[in-house]
């Protein structure tokens, strides 16, 4: 097992390495999220658990969470990443499918998705469920990357012999729905990632 734990732990930082060498600092760009969607409260879901970056973010900012991700081998990466930083009783790691969550009907405060949108076949479906599941009070931040960020993951996709595929509905579209279905919305952007947080207006 502790084998195991630093092979991932290489993986990660090699991984990271080659984000920052093409300009990407992955920790400082999950901070900025984070930083913009303060101040955060109750119960906290990340939608899309990937490899774990921004798990690692919010559990070294002291938060407990549940995360989710459809796929078990991309999560087990992330698992023993917050392992290898002893963060791994923090967090509530589960196997789901976005379009069907299995949570009771608005049962967090915060609902994080992180470059996960770009990734979806149902984009629509998902963020409903995640509406679904999100209390009136509380707010959804949304994270994907900007032109610039796809570019790079682009180049590093393909320095890896593989193709990233990206679909068509962009966070612009996703503000739209969101406003149309009475949310307030607020955007930061940084040169990689585009934010949007969304709450409810309280008349």
């Amino acid at each position: 097992m502790e084998d195991e734990l630093l092979a991932n732990h290489k993986r990660y930082l090699e991984r990271k390495a080659l984000y920052s060498s093409l300009g990407y600092d992955v920790d400082k760009e999950r901070a900025f999220i984070l930083e913009k969607a303060q101040p955060l409260y109750g119960d906290i879901l990340e939608a899309g658990t990937g490899k774990g970056h921004f798990a690692l973010e919010l559990a070294k900012a002291g938060y407990s969470f549940t995360t989710f991700d459809i796929s078990q081998t991309e999560q087990a990466f992330a698992k023993l990443n917050l392992r290898y930083f002893g963060f791994e009783k923090q967090v509530d790691f589960r196997i789901e499918n976005g379009e069907t969550l299995s949570f009771k009907d608005k049962s967090f405060d915060v609902v994080f998705s992180v470059n996960t949108l770009h990734h979806l076949t149902n984009p629509y479906k998902v963020i409903d469920e995640l509406l679904r599941v999100l209390s009136f009070e509380g707010k959804f931040v949304l994270s994907d990357f900007t032109k610039e960020g796809l570019a790079l993951m682009d180049k590093i996709h393909a320095s890896e012999g593989n193709k990233h595929e990206v679909g068509k509905t962009t966070l612009s579209d996703i503000e739209e729905y969101l406003i149309g279905k009475g949310f307030k919305v607020n955007k930061a952007s940084s040169k990689f990632q585009d934010v949007l947080i969304a709450y409810h207006q309280l008349i």
